[in-house]
């Protein structure tokens, strides 16, 4: 099975998740943060891995929260 990503990212002065090709708009990157890992853990719990990306300021994607198996270390 898949895992599920809930992408965090900034939009302008606001912050949003960006799951399933949707968007959730949010005041700050902190309630955009707890929404999106309440989210990913029920989705953990409905049996789906599942992952919190935030996108820095470089741009890049960086985990912040895993429910299921953990890809990292990856195997040497």
């Amino acid at each position: 099975m898949a895992r599920v990503h809930y992408y965090v990212l900034k939009d302008g002065i606001a912050w949003k998740v960006r799951h399933n090709d949707k968007d959730y708009p949010y005041a700050t990157q902190a309630a955009a943060m707890k929404a999106s890992v309440d989210a990913a853990h029920q989705s953990g719990k409905n049996g789906h891995d599942a992952q919190v990306l935030v996108q820095g300021r470089d741009g890049k994607w960086q985990t912040e929260w895993t429910y299921g198996h953990d890809p990292y270390p990856p195997k040497g």
